[in-house]
């Protein structure tokens, strides 16, 4: 590498030289992009390698267990980096998520050592942590001679970062400062509006503003759209899945909550307020009116599936799925757009409940030092710009990230809103839930009673109240209420 070249790149990751005049200053010197990008993966592993032992367990293999999806792939395309910086073997395996957690549940609790680190979600840990089946990481995040100076944990954004610890006290605050941080957050998804424009265009609708509006909208697509559309997709299915999208991130922005935790620490059901039976109303409403015809069998592929497709005109899900239905060989690709949704008009800003795919270590891994050299790699900002400039690793969980101007400018070029939908929403998205080990049963109870108050089967009211009865029965059996 030339002097010059070698300067540029080096103010470029002292912060000197923004992205683009990186690039710019690269073409001046008559660099192809190609060659540029060669050069700038050279400087960054030289300079990753400068101020840490990167080579430290030389040798060593370590194996994955990852779920088949946007982000893995994106590590697999940027592994060589790793192997050439480490000089660590990274073998995998690669499931399909309908039999993914499965295949995870099955090796940690079988103390399996096959696996040294794993893709998981963060209410997964609510599980695998309290069985002793994954590892606290704050023993290797905050010890610098197995951390390299350049990780910056403080660039993750804090509502991310903070839902992937907790002490694991059952009603524990997410991210106190007693909690165990059992993942590290990868990729993260938050639950906002995704709309066909020409859709709404036709229909003479704005986007939706808070729930009334989203009610309203909703069914003059349903009304006037024509073709069978109807007017807004969301979760339906008998799971826990059901409830955390679009569902409980409106619920938070009324400030509701699942449960309440008293000052001894026992749990209560919270969703038979006033104000939680309302919302639930007007949720039951918006799905009987523009909801479609089978919704009770809905998970997030046909909520996305048919956005994609052009048989809904707007989701309130998560946006990544909006993000790729509107790529790829889906008939909507390109005419979908994004934007941030605050359902209740007292709120400042909105709420987003998240999914958060994280990275989590064994504790039954034969080498947790190498396994976290791997996990800082791969958490890490360099790999970070790398999934989001190069492959479709939306969305990043670093700010450094976000704050890339050609990112912005990609996601700008084709995802019209999602930037701003990001920038509005962020600061509020987090795990709105309560930590506890019942989380998925009484969860899903949640769902099933959300099917038979929109079948009519039970009235709004009296469901809440027998699901808040039932939920008190078993947090009391439990030794929690």
């Amino acid at each position: 590498m030339h002097e010059k070249e070698k300067d540029l790149i080096d103010a470029f990751l002292r912060g000197q030289v923004d992205r683009r005049g990186l690039i710019k200053g690269l073409g001046a010197m008559g660099l192809a992009a190609g060659t540029a990008g060669t050069l700038l993966n050279l400087g960054q592993s030289r300079a990753l390698a400068a101020d840490f032992d990167w080579q430290a367990h030389k040798g060593k293999t370590i194996k994955l267990l990852l779920n088949k999806h946007p982000y893995a792939d994106a590590m697999i395309a940027d592994l060589e980096n790793f192997k050439k910086l480490t000089g660590m073997n990274v073998v995998y395996d690669v499931f399909p998520e309908d039999v993914y957690f499965d295949k995870v549940t099955a090796a940690l609790s079988a103390s399996s050592p096959e696996y040294d680190a794993f893709m998981t979600g963060a209410y997964m840990t609510w599980t695998y942590g309290p069985a002793g089946w994954i590892t606290d990481l704050n023993e290797w995040i905050k010890d610098p001679a197995k951390t390299n100076p350049n990780y910056a944990w403080d660039d993750f954004l804090p509502g991310v970062k903070n839902s992937c610890a907790w002490n694991g006290k059952p009603g524990g605050a997410l991210g106190s400062e007693d909690a165990k941080q059992w993942c590290i957050p990868w990729g993260f998804e938050q639950n906002n509006i995704t709309y066909n424009k020409a859709m709404f265009d036709k229909a003479g609708v704005t986007i939706p503003g808070n729930m009334d509006e989203m009610v309203a909208a909703a069914a003059k697509l349903t009304k006037d759209v024509g073709g069978g559309v109807y007017g807004i997709g969301v979760r339906g299915s008998r799971s826990w899945a059901t409830i955390h999208p679009g569902f409980l991130s409106a619920y938070a922005n009324f400030d509701q909550k699942d449960l309440n935790v008293s000052a001894d620490g026992k749990l209560s059901a919270a969703m038979n307020t006033a104000e939680s039976k309302a919302f639930h109303k007007q949720w039951v409403q918006m799905i009987q009116e523009s909801g479609p015809k089978d919704w009770s069998t809905y998970t997030w592929y046909q909520v996305g599936t048919d956005l994609g497709a052009g048989a809904s005109a707007m989701i309130f899900d998560a946006d990544i799925l909006g993000y790729f239905m509107n790529g790829g060989d889906n008939k909507m690709a390109g005419k979908l757009a994004f934007a941030s949704f605050k359902a209740n008009p007292a709120a400042k800003a909105a709420t987003p409940n998240i999914w958060i795919w994280s990275l989590a270590m064994s504790n039954f891994s034969k080498d947790k030092d190498a396994t976290w050299y791997f996990m800082q790699w791969a958490s890490g900002p360099e790999h970070g710009l790398f999934g989001a400039t190069k492959m479709d690793f939306v969305n990043p969980v670093r700010q450094s990230v976000w704050k890339d101007e050609m990112f912005r400018e990609k996601l700008n070029k084709s995802y019209p809103g999602y930037v701003e939908m990001f920038d509005a929403s962020a600061p509020g998205a987090s795990i709105k839930f309560t930590a506890q080990p019942l989380f998925f049963d009484l969860t899903t109870e949640w769902a099933a009673t959300l099917q038979k108050m929109v079948a009519k089967e039970v009235p709004v009211d009296e469901g809440l109240d027998k699901l808040a009865e039932s939920i008190n029965g078993q947090l009391k059996e439990a030794g929690l209420g």
